[in-house]
């Protein structure tokens, strides 16, 4: 089976020490993640600066304007797309917002600002737990 490889950006954006959270709806194509909730990113496409990207991607998805600080964190996960074994391998950022006015695409349904250190209380995908506690430990 062949596997697709991608480089995913992924925003941990704060706004008055809170962090923002969206919830994946039905309409999202590629989720295998429906009703469980992420933070802002995407995938990079190829030859696209990684910084832009992420930029991109929370623009589309929650109409912030951000500004990015630094990586802290790398993971990896293997998902099944439709049938197809997917490698993800995702770069973390914090970013800090002006606003917490959200507009959400079509991809989520539902959003919330969230005290780091409780994200344990929501249903966030899995792939994001030990990134949280790596950014609760750097932000002591």
């Amino acid at each position: 089976m062949d596997i697709k490889q991608f480089i995913a950006t992924k925003a941990f954006i704060s706004f008055e020490d809170k962090i923002l959270i969206l919830r994946e709806s039905k309409k999202y194509a590629d989720s295998t993640n429906t009703g469980k909730y992420d933070i802002p990113g995407g995938r990079l496409n190829p030859g696209e600066n990684f910084m832009e990207a992420l930029k991109r991607e929370i623009k589309e998805e929650t109409g912030l304007d951000i500004d990015i600080k630094e990586p802290f964190f790398v993971n990896e996960w293997n998902p099944i797309v439709r049938e197809q074994q997917w490698q993800i391998v995702g770069i973390f950022f914090k970013c800090n917002s002006k606003s917490d006015k959200v507009i959400l695409s079509k991809d989520h349904d539902s959003f919330i600002w969230i005290n780091p250190k409780e994200a344990h209380k929501y249903n966030i995908i899995d792939n994001l737990r030990k990134a949280f506690e790596e950014y609760v430990r750097d932000n002591k």
